[in-house]
C-alpha cells in the first residue's frame, strides 16, 4: 500500500529523522484522555487484554503498538525497521485510521476496497472495532474537554487547523490528479508494451530452431 500524497505524508517526511521517542508523550496523553472519557472502550476489550495490535499509519515513519490490556493499556511508537511481534496489523493513512476510532467511516467497506489493510487475527481486529465504535470517541472534543478553561481555544485552533488541512488535502489531490497520474499511466503502457515485446522475442526464438529444421531438410 502506498502512502497517498497529503498533508500527513510531508509531517511524515518531516518526522523521519526525529527520534521516535519523542512521539512516545504525545501517545501517552492521547490514551489517559480516551481511558479517562470512555473507560468502557477498553472494558469491551478485556477478553483481549494480552493481545498486541500493530497500527500502522503509512504516512508516517513510525507504527504504534497498542496493547488493549483494561488493567495496563499502552501505546507504543516503534520505527519501522524495529522487529515487531504482532497479533494483527491494522494498516492504513493516517486520517482514515483517526476516522475509522472516531466511527465516521465503515471498516467493512474500507477493508473490501483495499483503502484498509487488516493482516493476522481478525477476531481482534473485530473486538476493537466493536469496542471503538461504541464509545463514541471525538479527538478533538475528548482533547478540549481535558484542556478544562483551554477547551475553547483549543477548539478554534483545531477547527481552523482541520479547514486548512482539508483545503491543502484538496489541493493537493487535484496535483496528483493532474500531474502524477498521467506519469503513472504512462509508465502502465510502457510496462504493457515491455511485456509484449517480450513476448515476441519469445516466440522468435522459438521459431528459429524450427526455421533451421527446415532450412536443413530443404538442403
Amino acid at each position: 500500500m502506498d502512502a497517498p500524497l497529503s498533508p500527513v505524508l510531508l509531517l511524515g517526511l518531516a518526522l523521519e529523522k526525529l527520534p521516535v521517542r519523542l512521539m512516545q508523550p504525545v501517545l501517552d496523553g492521547l490514551l489517559r484522555i480516551v481511558v479517562r472519557r470512555h473507560p468502557d472502550c477498553l472494558e469491551r476489550m478485556a477478553e483481549w487484554g494480552q493481545a498486541r495490535v500493530l497500527v500502522d499509519p503509512i504516512d508516517l515513519p513510525f507504527v504504534i503498538l497498542l496493547h488493549p490490556d483494561p488493567a495496563r493499556p499502552s501505546l507504543t511508537a516503534l520505527r519501522r525497521s524495529q522487529s515487531i511481534e504482532a497479533d494483527a496489523v491494522i494498516r492504513g493513512p493516517l486520517e482514515m485510521l483517526i476516522e475509522l476510532a472516531e466511527g465516521r467511516v465503515d471498516g467493512d467497506t474500507l477493508f473490501f476496497s483495499r483503502e484498509l489493510i487488516v493482516e493476522g487475527d481478525t477476531e481482534v481486529v473485530v473486538a476493537l472495532r466493536n469496542a471503538v465504535d461504541g464509545a463514541g470517541i471525538d479527538m478533538i472534543g475528548d482533547i478540549a474537554a481535558a484542556l478544562g478553561p483551554f477547551g475553547r481555544p483549543f477548539r478554534r485552533v483545531a477547527g481552523t487547523g482541520t479547514r486548512l488541512l482539508s483545503r491543502v488535502h484538496a489541493d493537493m489531490s487535484r496535483l496528483a490528479a493532474a500531474v502524477i497520474a498521467p506519469a503513472l499511466r504512462t509508465s502502465d503502457a510502457q510496462a504493457f508494451r515491455i511485456a509484449e515485446l517480450e513476448e515476441e522475442i519469445k516466440a522468435l526464438r522459438k521459431e528459429r530452431p524450427r526455421a533451421r529444421r527446415n532450412a536443413r531438410g530443404a538442403s
